[in-house]
């Protein structure tokens, strides 16, 4: 088949560039021809909430990636609809993750359809975001307002959808596991590597610090009496997103100044098998989710974790089999870290994470894909 990913790649950094490039490999290697329909503009600079919005890793190679888009510009959007209508891929794949977007990639999608053969299926990051504005839903329903098939990677995006579409054509299929952020190295590899001292345990927050990641939660849990007299430290790993003061103070309050190991700034791909292999557990302390990319490389690595019993993360950890699934409060996140070392979990939920992780493949998102497809062409 001919497809067309639509939706940031590289030089984009981010979990979604991230899937959009590892289904490119999927779908090359299933004998597809693809091409990534890429942004030349994802965000105006003043609307990025981070440092830059670039990685400096190197392209992947043998993907076809044009950068077409720009999510401000309406003509824009009507040239690179005309073009993607012309080519008549047989299916169209449209990321959804922001309302933000909406204008852009729903404009895009009316005019391709109009070739009455491309497919157009959107694979849904969020229906609604975890930070709402005035505006998200009129937004959104401009977008899946044309969109013949849905992906949904958790049931909660699952159930959202019958609120903007009537009896959407969709499927639930789980975030695939990352397998491509390089090899899984020993404890003491990864802890040289960080100059860390293996006398530590160590905790993992990994990933864009936002409010709705509820590290202000992990860090009141790290100043429980339970853990302060152990020997465990928290590494945090991710750019601030978000008002950086509110952390320092936080951490200045608890007195975790020797507790923790920050490195707040962009975690570069070749160097997340380090932080990831250091860990003992990892912890997403979440406020509200949808679904974590963060997991996903938990899986792959073989890392217990803990998550918080929002969104679909539930969907993913098995409680107290593979890690565990807390109340987003301090003092839940808290015992069950408590939990993990007094009892020396570690090994066996290791073992069932090797286990479950066996139905997170990439060939399921795509056979889910494809079953939309055949339904479609019924229609």
């Amino acid at each position: 088949m001919k497809i067309v990913i639509l939706g940031p790649a590289h030089p984009y950094r981010g979990g979604i560039a991230a899937l959009n490039e590892r289904l490119a490999i999927q779908f090359i290697r299933e004998g597809h021809e693809v091409t990534i329909f890429n942004f030349k503009l994802q965000y105006p600079d003043f609307l990025f909430p981070g440092k830059t919005q670039y990685t400096d890793d190197a392209a992947p190679e043998n993907i076809p990636n044009v950068r077409k888009v720009n999510s401000v510009n309406p003509i824009n959007w009507l040239s690179v609809g005309r073009e993607l209508r012309r080519c008549q891929p047989d299916l169209l794949i449209v990321r959804y993750w922001l309302p933000f977007m909406a204008p852009a990639l729903g404009t895009i999608c009316r005019i391709v359809r109009k070739n009455r053969h491309t497919q157009l299926i959107c694979i849904a990051d969020n229906i609604i975001p975890h930070e709402k504005r005035i505006g998200d839903r009129l937004l959104t329903r401009y977008f899946t307002g044309k969109i013949d098939g849905f992906i949904a990677m958790s049931r909660e995006v699952y159930k959202d959808l019958e609120k903007f579409v009537r009896e959407p054509v969709r499927r639930y299929a789980p975030h695939p596991i990352y397998d491509h952020y390089g090899e899984i190295i020993s404890r003491e590899k990864a802890l040289a590597h960080l100059n860390l001292s293996p006398e530590y345990r160590y905790l993992l927050f990994f990933g864009f610090i936002r409010n709705y990641k509820g590290l202000d939660l992990l860090l009141e849990a790290m100043a429980d009496k339970r853990l302060q007299t152990g020997k465990v430290k928290l590494i945090v790993a991710g750019e601030y997103y978000g008002n950086e003061a509110y952390y320092q103070e936080l951490i200045h309050k608890y007195e975790l100044e020797d507790r923790l190991v920050l490195h707040t700034s962009y975690i570069p791909s070749s160097e997340i098998n380090n932080y990831f292999c250091a860990a003992d557990l990892v912890v997403q302390p979440y406020k509200s989710a949808t679904q974590s990319g963060v997991t996903q490389v938990g899986y792959y690595f073989d890392k217990p974790m803990l998550v918080t019993n929002v969104g679909g993360l539930s969907e993913i950890i098995a409680d107290k089999v593979a890690g565990y699934v807390v109340e987003p409060t301090s003092e839940r996140i808290a015992e069950a870290i408590v939990d993990f070392y007094e009892n020396s979990r570690a090994t066996a939920f290791t073992a069932e994470m090797q286990k479950l992780k066996q139905k997170f493949s990439w060939t399921n998102l795509t056979q889910n894909i494809f079953s939309i497809y055949e339904e479609l062409q019924k229609v």
